[in-house]
C-alpha cells in the first residue's frame, strides 16, 4: 500500500475552552470547575525540571473550593485568563487559517450557555459566540470539531449534586448538549461528548464536577486513588449522557457524527515476567474500558472481578443498558503524548497505577522537560490496536510536546524540538495508515500557547503560535509565529507527504 496520507485528511489544532478563551465572568457565563485549578508552583519539580508528580488539585474538596471562593487573593488561577481568545479568536483563527488548517477541534463552555447548568433558559450571548466562531472558522474553510465538555462542569452542579455523582447532571447535560446541537446544525458536523474520559478516575473535580471529602490539600502528593464507588458512579452516569448525546443528534441532524474521547496509555511490561505481562493487561482493561462501552454499547466482562472485589455497586436505571446499545459513538479519538512501564502490583486482582506518569523510566526512550517519554512507534503500535479493537474511524484530538520555549539573539524561536517530535510522530501515524489502520484527522494539542491542563501554567508550551504572556498573565499577549509554524504549513499543503525540516522564517 502507498504510504500517504488519504485526500481530504483533516490537518489542525486542538484546544479547550477553559485553557484558552478567558473572560470566565463575563458574556453571563458562570463559574465553571476549571475556574478553581490552581497554579502549581514551581518548587516542586526536581533538579531536572520535570513534575516528578504534580499536586492533584484536580480533586477538590469542598473545603478547599470555599477557601476558593472566599479569598481568591491567595490562589493564583490562571485558567480564568486563559490566551484572551475570547476576544482574540478572529486573530487567532486567521492564523490558524494561514497554517492551512481544515479542521480545529475546540470545546464550548458549558456555564457560558447554561450559567449554572440547568437554567430554565439558555444564555443567548453565549450561544452567539459560538455562532460568531464557527461562522469565522467557515470563513476560511476550516472544520471545527466540538468537544461538549472538556473539564469544565458547572460550578453549581459540582456543589449541590456532586457533578457527574447524579443523574440530576446527567440530564442537565442531554439538554445542554441537545440544545447546541440543534443551534449549530450544518454548522458542526463532528462532535466528541467527554473530553478523556477516564481522567474522572484521577482528577474527578475537573473532569465531572464530583468533589470528594477527605481529598487531598492543594500541597499534598499524596497519590489520591479512592473513592471508587463515587467515580465509577460519576463514570456511568456519563456514559449514558454521551449515549443519550449520541442519540439526540443522529435525530437531529443525521450527517453530523459523535465521537468519544480517551486518553489513551499505552503500556509496556518492564520485564518479559509474566506477572509484569499480568500488569500491563489489566492497566490495558482499565483504560480500555472507558472506550469499550462507549463503542459497543455494553460493560466488559473483565471489570466485574474488580468491581465485586472493591465492593463497587452502580445504581442503574431499568433502561440503562438499552441507552448504551443505542448511544454508541460513530468514531474514536484519542490524546496520545508518551507510553508506560508497569510492574506487577500484586493479586488478587492488580491495582491500576491510575497515574498519568509512571514512576517506572523507560530507558530506550527520550523525556521532554516535563519528563514525559517520546515514543513515535508507540503512537503506531497503539493506533493498530485501536483499529484492531473497535474496527471504527479515528480521529487524533491531542498530540503535542509541552517544553519551555525561549528567544534566540535573532528574536525568533527556533523550536526545532517541536518540529522533530511532529515529525517523528507523522511518521508513525502515516505507517500506521499505511497497516491499513482507518485514520481521518491529525490535531495537534495546543497550536497557540494555551494554560495547561495538569499544571495550570503557560511556561510548558505546545504552540507553533507564541503568546507574550507568562503563568501570571503579565505581558503584551502578542502573538508570534515559531519556526513549526512554517513546518506545519509546508506539512499540510504537501497532505503529509513533505516531512523534512528545511523551514525558514517568512519575513
Amino acid at each position: 500500500m502507498a504510504k500517504a496520507f488519504p485526500e481530504g485528511f483533516l490537518w489542525g489544532g486542538s484546544t479547550a475552552a477553559n485553557q484558552i478563551e478567558g473572560a470566565w465572568n463575563e458574556g453571563g457565563r458562570g463559574p465553571a470547575t476549571s475556574d478553581f485549578a490552581r497554579l502549581i508552583t514551581k518548587e516542586i519539580r526536581d533538579t531536572e525540571g520535570s513534575f516528578d508528580e504534580h499536586v492533584s488539585h484536580n480533586a477538590a474538596s469542598k473545603e478547599m473550593v470555599e477557601d476558593m471562593k472566599a479569598h481568591p487573593e491567595n490562589w493564583t488561577l490562571p485558567k480564568r485568563w486563559g490566551i484572551d481568545f475570547y476576544h482574540t479568536y478572529k486573530e487567532d483563527i486567521k492564523l490558524f487559517a494561514e497554517m492551512g488548517f481544515k479542521v480545529f477541534r475546540m470545546s464550548i463552555s458549558w456555564s457560558r450557555i447554561f450559567p449554572n447548568g440547568d437554567d430554565a433558559q439558555p444564555n443567548e450571548e453565549g450561544l452567539q459566540f459560538y455562532d460568531n466562531v464557527f461562522d469565522e472558522l467557515h470563513r476560511y474553510g476550516i472544520e471545527p470539531l466540538v468537544t461538549l465538555s472538556h473539564f469544565d462542569t458547572p460550578l453549581h452542579l459540582a456543589e449541590k449534586y456532586g457533578g457527574f455523582a447524579s443523574r440530576h447532571t446527567t440530564d442537565a447535560f442531554v439538554r445542554y448538549a441537545e440544545t447546541v446541537m440543534t443551534r449549530y446544525k450544518g454548522k458542526v458536523k463532528y462532535w466528541l461528548t467527554f473530553n478523556e474520559i477516564n481522567n474522572v478516575l484521577s482528577n474527578p473535580f475537573t473532569s465531572s464536577g464530583v468533589i470528594l471529602d477527605g481529598a487531598p490539600t492543594p500541597n499534598s502528593c499524596n497519590n489520591y486513588l479512592g473513592h471508587w464507588q463515587l467515580k465509577f458512579q460519576a463514570v456511568h452516569n456519563q456514559f449514558i449522557a454521551s449515549a443519550l448525546a449520541v442519540k439526540k443528534l443522529h435525530e437531529i441532524d443525521p450527517e453530523a457524527k459523535m465521537g468519544n474521547m480517551l486518553c489513551r496509555l499505552e503500556n509496556y511490561a518492564e520485564s518479559s515476567k509474566p506477572e509484569d505481562q499480568l500488569q500491563v493487561m489489566f492497566e490495558d482493561h482499565f483504560n480500555w474500558f472507558f472506550t469499550d462501552v462507549q463503542a459497543t454499547g455494553q460493560y466488559p466482562y473483565y471489570m466485574k472481578r474488580f468491581f465485586d472485589e472493591n465492593d463497587i455497586h452502580i445504581e442503574m436505571g431499568p433502561d440503562d443498558m438499552r441507552i448504551l446499545k443505542e448511544g454508541a459513538v460513530d468514531f474514536i479519538t484519542i490524546s496520545y503524548y508518551m507510553t508506560y512501564i508497569m510492574r506487577y502490583k500484586g493479586s488478587p486482582v492488580p491495582q491500576p497505577t491510575g497515574r498519568l506518569v509512571s514512576d517506572i523510566k523507560n530507558p530506550h526512550l527520550p523525556k521532554s522537560e516535563w519528563g514525559w517519554t517520546i515514543d513515535p512507534i508507540g503512537f503506531r503500535i497503539t493506533l493498530n490496536r485501536i483499529y484492531d479493537r473497535y474496527h471504527l474511524p479515528i480521529f487524533i484530538s491531542e498530540n503535542g510536546l509541552g517544553a519551555i520555549d525561549k528567544f534566540s539573539e535573532d528574536g525568533r524561536i527556533h523550536d526545532d524540538y517541536r518540529i522533530d517530535y511532529m515529525r517523528a510522530h507523522v511518521e508513525q501515524l502515516r505507517e500506521a495508515i499505511a497497516d491499513g489502520v482507518d485514520v481521518f484527522g491529525y490535531a495537534w494539542w495546543g497550536p497557540i500557547d494555551l494554560v495547561s491542563s495538569g499544571t495550570s501554567e503557560i511556561t510548558k508550551r505546545y504552540g507553533m503560535i507564541y503568546v507574550d504572556q507568562d503563568d501570571y498573565n503579565n505581558g503584551t499577549h502578542a502573538r508570534s509565529k515559531k519556526k513549526s509554524f512554517y513546518y506545519y504549513k509546508k506539512l499540510i499543503a504537501s497532505n503529509g507527504a513533505d516531512l523534512e525540516n528545511n523551514v525558514t522564517f517568512e519575513d
